[in-house]
């Protein structure tokens, strides 16, 4: 299995105070915003952005799809355009595992489902320099802090696509501690959770790209 070289994340931000945490959460939930976007907070911001195009979309499809057939016979399934929420953060992945059934999951004002309550989160990069940035560093952050056992990024726009599979959240740092990275055409293998021994192969991410620099 080929690893890549890999671009050393940012160093954590600091949390906003606790009246700014109340006051963005208040503004996500009265949002108003155009058909096709949806709003996350992300490391004490809120992110507004476009529902993906229709690569990104299949992609994301096809990995949800896959992933539930892998786990028909388990207590977790695969989900979509749900909310998960960390305190005051919320966000919204194009895939993630948690538990079929269990009210506990779900928070106490119905919003969505409980970071707590997730095994697992895949985000399939979109294009543009802030997509790239928000899935690959400021969301990787967010989820190590949230502790998310297993995070999952296809990334199309690194070089001819590549695979990472991170593991080990270490909340403090908010740094994964375990990384396998390939490149598209290179099986990968979930260690860990209840998804392990699921393998993403070219069927799911499409060939190899033509070469474009990594943004």
């Amino acid at each position: 299995m080929t690893a890549l070289a890999h671009e050393a994340p940012e160093m954590p931000e600091t949390s906003p105070e606790p009246h700014l945490d109340e006051v963005l959460w208040q503004a996500w939930k009265a949002r108003e915003l155009p058909e096709g976007c949806h709003a996350e907070i992300v490391e004490g911001a809120i992110e507004v952005s476009s529902t993906g195009h229709y690569a990104h979309g299949r992609v994301a499809n096809r990995l949800r799809r896959a992933l539930d057939a892998f786990l028909h016979d388990g207590e977790y399934a695969a989900y979509q355009d749900i909310d998960i929420v960390d305190g005051r953060q919320v966000w919204i992945p194009d895939v993630f595992l948690a538990a079929e059934e269990g009210a506990d999951q779900v928070t106490e004002d119905g919003i969505g489902i409980k970071a707590s309550a997730v095994a697992l989160i895949a985000e399939v990069v979109s294009p543009g320099h802030d997509n790239t940035q928000r899935d690959r560093i400021r969301k990787r952050r967010a989820y190590a802090r949230a502790g998310i056992p297993v995070y999952v990024l296809i990334d199309d726009h690194d070089g001819h696509g590549t695979v990472t599979v991170l593991t080990s959240p270490d909340p403090g740092e908010a740094a994964y501690a375990a990384e396998i990275r390939v490149p598209y055409g290179t099986e990968i293998t979930l260690p860990e959770g209840p998804a392990k021994g699921f393998t993403i192969t070219e069927s799911l991410t499409g060939p190899p790209r033509p070469a474009a620099p990594r943004r």
